[in-house]
């Protein structure tokens, strides 16, 4: 299992596109990456990943919920 931050970056690099977060959460449960049952609040875990990563400039945020790797 990995920490949300590094679940959140490797399924982002494996889309190669801009995704909503549902479907993030969603590709990191369902490729194993986050493991729901020793996270808690696993849903809003992710959406202060994903906001905490756009903040540092790591992610941007094209549209409302959708995230994508920040390029460079």
């Amino acid at each position: 299992m990995m920490e949300a931050r590094e679940a959140v970056m490797e399924v982002l690099r494996a889309a190669g596109e801009p995704l909503h977060w549902t479907v993030v959460l969603d590709r990191a449960l369902r490729g194993g990456l986050i493991d729901p049952f020793t996270m808690t609040d696993v849903r809003g875990t992710v959406q202060r990943t994903l906001r905490g990563l756009a903040e540092e400039g790591a992610l941007v945020k094209p549209t409302k919920g959708v995230y994508a790797l920040a390029q460079g």
